[in-house]
């Protein structure tokens, strides 16, 4: 059995002007202050980690690897979330789905698509220099708007949608295979892959491809009223990255799921720092530890009320909590008798003796 690796802290909402969130190496210094032992890396902010040099030198990896290390810190994954997003993006976001891209390629979904591919490409190389088995990522929607099936949805629309999807991402699965590193997809609403089936129809369509795997994040599950601790029995064998992030669901006699167009504070659904919310994690973390979970459990602040770093402080001591030092051994093993072969079949009532 696996002990879970962490806890870990994913750096994207803390990424700022002023320090200590301005470069990696203040990142790294106030991390570590809070407790935290590895950090997920976006790839977005060039200041911060320069995906394109990461690629292309061996050099520039091990000098982030190094700084790191003086820290006592390793980098879990690398992030490309807002990138993923772009694999594949129906047009009612392209507006503000731009914004994500470099300006020469915003207004052109085509030229801005193969900017995201180029990314992905970029950022299997970087997580092969880096010595990193996983990466993380959005996949993208081009069926999300017709989630809810009215108007009637045309026969065939979502399978198109899925098979498009499959489409682009294969060659980029390939390439991620070839240097030995998991896709993990964050599961959220707003792309394709939202739950358990939506990723069992791009699994379809991409053969069962051994690199499509799943980033956990039971915060997103909770908000859609889905089992999360069921989740994981059904899927484990393709989870391979955890966020650790709490929500709430409080429903009323005004407003549900779909959260009335609500800010995010004033949803029935709404997400908050660790220990805040109504996760289950002590069953979320025994279940990872019964199935082997072989990475780490890295913080996702994203909290409606409280501030940032609270919830970091706060959330790198309640992973420490939770995370279970597995047994090399059964508790019931000082009461173990030798048996043969033999004995067996005598205490079954198969052996010579019981004839």
């Amino acid at each position: 059995m696996k002990t879970l690796l962490g806890p870990g802290i994913f750096l994207a909402q803390f990424i700022g002007n002023d320090a200590p969130f301005d470069t990696l190496p203040h990142l790294a210094s106030w991390a570590a202050a809070q407790g935290f032992r590895g950090v997920q890396l976006p790839t977005l902010n060039e200041p911060v980690f320069d995906l394109r040099r990461a690629a292309e030198s061996q050099t520039y990896c091990d000098e982030i690897t190094g700084m790191l290390a003086t820290h006592g810190l390793v980098i879990t994954e690398l992030s490309t979330h807002l990138q993923g997003q772009l694999i594949a993006t129906h047009p009612a976001y392209d507006r503000l789905f731009d914004g994500f891209a470099p300006e020469a390629v915003r207004g052109n979904p085509d030229a801005r698509a193969a900017w995201a591919n180029e990314q992905l490409l970029l950022a299997a190389q970087a997580s092969r220099r880096l010595g990193l088995s996983t990466h993380v990522t959005f996949s993208g929607s081009l069926a999300w708007p017709y989630l809810y099936p009215w108007p009637q949805r045309p026969a065939g629309l979502v399978d198109a949608a899925f098979a498009e999807l499959g489409r682009r991402w294969r060659p980029l699965l390939d390439a991620f295979d070839d240097v030995g590193v998991d896709v993990c997809f964050e599961l959220h609403p707003g792309e394709d892959l939202f739950d358990g089936v939506t990723f069992e129809r791009f699994l379809a369509t991409v053969n069962d491809h051994r690199r499509a795997n799943i980033l956990y994040d039971p915060s997103h599950m909770l908000l859609q009223q889905l089992d999360y601790a069921a989740f994981i029995d059904i899927y484990h064998d393709r989870i391979r990255a955890f966020h650790v992030k709490d929500a709430e669901f409080r429903p009323s006699g005004r407003q549900g799921v779909y959260g009335g167009y609500a800010n995010w504070v004033d949803r029935a659904g709404r997400f908050r720092s660790l220990g805040d919310g109504q996760i289950d994690f002590s069953v979320i973390f025994s279940k990872m530890a019964q199935y082997d979970f072989p990475g780490w459990a890295v913080l996702e602040w994203e909290c409606a009320l409280k501030h940032p770093e609270a919830g970091a402080k706060e959330g790198a001591a309640f992973i420490e909590r939770h995370i279970i030092p597995v047994a090399q051994r059964a508790f019931d093993d000082f009461a173990a008798v030798p048996t043969s072969a033999e004995d067996i079949r005598a205490l079954l009532g198969t052996g010579k003796a019981a004839r």
